[in-house]
C-alpha cells in the first residue's frame, strides 16, 4: 500500500505542471521582467555597479527574482489541501510576526514595519496579504456558512481589520488601506450592495467636503450644499429602485420642491442658507422613511433612512478626522491631491517630477537607460513607489499602455479563474488575490499620476524589494495551485 501512495502521489506530483495556468504563469514572466528592466532603468548608475553587481539594486532584485522561481517550485509541489488545512496556522504566525514588527523594527523612514536581518529587510506586511486571504477563504467554505449573517460577517471582517490595525500601528498607512480590496471580493460573495455604496459615498463625501469646505456662495456653504443634495438624490433612487414605491418618491420630491422654492422667496429679505435646507431635508424624508418602514414593516426603508442619516453624519465628521486624526504629512498630501494647496517643492514635489518624467517619454519613450529625470534622480522613490514614471519615461505612453494592458489581462484571467473554481475556499482566494491586484494598481497608477493621494504602496511586479515580490508571488501561485487541483485527479 505504501508503494501505491508513493506511485499516485508521483503521478499527481507530475500532474501538476498539465494542470496549471501557464497563461498567468507567462504574464506572470512578463511583468517581472519588464518590472527588472524598470528598475535597471531607474536605479542604474553609469561608470558604477554593473546590471548583474548583487550589490547594486538591479543585481539584487535579480536575485530574489531567482528565488522567486525556487520559491513557485516549493508552491506547486505542496498539496493544495496543505492550504487549506493550515490556513489559519499560517494567519495566525503572520499576526504574531505582525505584532512582534511593532516592537522589533527600527524606524525606517517613519514607520516600524521593516525587520533587519543583517543585510536582509523583510517587510511582513507584504505576506500577510496572502494569509489573510487563506484565513477569510478558510472560514467562508465552513460548512452552512452564510455571509449575510451578521455573527460570520463580524468574524470575517475581524479576519480582515486584525492585520490591518497591526500595520496601522507600524505606521504603515499605505499597505493597511489595501486590505479594504478584500470588500470587493465579499461583494461578490453576497455582501449587501449597502455597504460597498456607503463605502464609495464616504471617499466621494469626504473628497467633496475637502474640495469646497471654504467656499460660500452668498450665505451658503457650497460643501455642505452639495454633500447633502449628493445625499437626498442618492435617497431617492434607492427608494424607486429598491422598493420601486413612486407615490414615497413624489412626495420626497415634492417636499424638496417646496422647501427650495421657501427658501429662494424667503431670499429675498434675509440671506438663506441653502446647504440647511438640504440637511433639514435629510433629516425629514428619514423620518418619513422610518415611518413608512414602521407602517408597511418593510426594513428597507429602514435601512435607507440610517445610509442618509449616516451620510449626513459623516459629512459632519470630516472635519474631524481630517484635522485631528490624520497625521500633518497627510493632511498635505490629501490637500496636494485636491489642489487646495501648492507645494511643488514639499508634498507635491515627488508627483510634479513624476509627472514631468511620464509626460517627457511622448509617445515611444527615450528608450532604455536614457531616461533624464530619473538618471539625474529627480523623482524620490523612482525604483519602489513611482517606478512607473520610470516605464513612462523610457517607454513613452506605447509602453505604458502595454504595462496597464498586462496588468487588467492578468487582474481578468484571474477572475476567470476564480470564476470557474467549484470550491468556495478557491473561488474566495481566487478573488482576494484580483481584488488585492486591482486596488494595488489603482492606486499605484493614480499616485504617480496625482489622481489619488501618495501613500506607499508598490506597484507588483515592478517596484523594487524582496518582500514585495514574494509577497505577490505567493499570493499568485497559491492560487495557481488551487486551481490546478481542480483537474489534477
Amino acid at each position: 500500500m505504501f508503494y501505491l501512495y508513493r506511485i499516485v502521489n508521483y503521478r499527481r506530483k507530475t500532474e501538476i505542471w498539465k494542470t496549471v495556468d501557464w497563461w498567468t504563469i507567462l504574464l506572470y514572466v512578463i511583468l517581472i521582467v519588464a518590472g527588472w528592466f524598470s528598475i535597471c532603468g531607474a536605479s542604474y548608475e553609469f561608470d558604477n555597479v554593473g546590471l548583474f553587481d548583487p550589490s547594486g539594486r538591479p543585481g539584487s532584485q535579480l536575485i530574489w527574482m531567482g528565488l522567486s522561481f525556487g520559491l513557485i517550485f516549493v508552491i506547486l509541489m505542496l498539496e493544495s489541501e496543505f492550504y487549506d488545512v493550515f490556513a489559519y496556522l499560517i494567519y495566525a504566525a503572520i499576526i504574531v510576526l505582525l505584532i512582534a514588527t511593532i516592537f522589533l523594527a527600527p524606524n525606517i523612514k517613519g514607520s516600524h514595519s521593516w525587520l533587519v536581518l543583517g543585510p536582509i529587510r523583510l517587510q511582513p506586511a507584504e505576506f500577510a496579504k496572502f494569509a489573510t486571504a487563506l484565513a477569510v477563504a478558510k472560514v467562508m467554505n465552513t460548512y452552512g456558512f452564510k455571509l449575510t449573517t451578521p455573527k460570520n460577517f463580524i468574524l470575517v471582517l475581524t479576519l480582515i481589520f486584525l492585520p490591518m490595525v497591526c500595520i496601522l500601528l507600524q505606521q504603515e498607512t499605505g499597505s493597511a488601506l489595501v486590505y479594504l480590496a478584500f470588500f470587493l471580493m465579499l461583494y461578490r460573495e453576497g455582501m449587501s450592495g449597502y455597504i460597498l455604496l456607503a463605502g464609495v459615498c464616504a471617499v466621494i463625501f469626504f473628497v467633496t467636503s475637502m474640495k469646497f469646505s471654504d467656499v460660500t456662495v452668498g450665505a451658503t456653504a457650497l460643501g455642505e450644499l452639495l454633500v447633502s443634495s449628493m445625499i437626498l438624490l442618492i435617497t431617492v433612487i434607492l427608494v424607486q429602485v429598491e422598493r420601486k414605491d413612486t407615490r414615497a418618491v413624489q412626495i420626497m420630491l415634492a417636499a424638496t420642491a417646496v422647501a427650495f422654492l421657501g427658501g429662494y422667496v424667503v431670499s429675498f429679505f434675509v440671506p438663506v442658507d441653502y446647504s440647511w435646507i438640504s440637511m433639514g431635508l435629510v433629516l425629514l424624508i428619514a423620518c418619513y422613511l422610518i415611518f413608512l418602514s414602521v407602517r408597511n414593516w418593510v426594513w428597507h426603508y429602514v435601512l435607507i433612512a440610517v445610509f442618509a442619516l449616516g451620510s449626513l453624519a459623516f459629512m459632519y465628521s470630516v472635519d474631524y478626522v481630517f484635522t485631528d486624526i490624520l497625521e500633518p504629512h497627510q493632511q498635505v498630501r490629501i490637500k496636494v491631491s485636491l489642489g487646495l494647496e501648492d507645494d511643488p517643492s514639499g508634498a507635491g514635489y515627488n508627483v510634479n517630477q513624476s509627472k514631468i518624467a511620464i509626460g517627457s517619454g511622448g509617445l515611444s519613450g527615450k528608450g532604455f537607460l536614457n531616461g533624464t529625470q530619473t538618471k539625474l534622480k529627480y523623482v524620490p522613490e523612482q525604483d519602489t513607489d513611482f517606478i512607473f514614471c520610470t516605464v513612462g519615461e523610457e517607454q513613452g505612453f506605447v509602453g505604458a499602455s502595454i504595462v496597464l494592458l498586462l496588468f487588467a489581462i492578468l487582474i481578468l484571467r484571474l477572475i476567470a479563474l476564480a470564476e470557474r473554481q467549484s470550491s468556495t475556499f478557491n473561488r474566495v482566494y481566487g478573488y482576494s488575490v484580483a481584488s488585492i491586484f486591482f486596488f494595488h494598481l489603482v492606486i499605484n497608477i493614480g499616485m504617480v499620476t496625482g489622481l489619488t493621494p501618495v501613500i506607499g504602496i508598490p506597484l507588483p511586479f515592478f517596484s523594487y524589494g524582496g518582500s514585495s515580490l514574494w509577497g505577490f508571488t505567493i499570493l499568485l501561485f497559491i492560487f495557481l495551485r488551487l486551481d490546478a487541483s481542480r483537474r489534477e485527479r
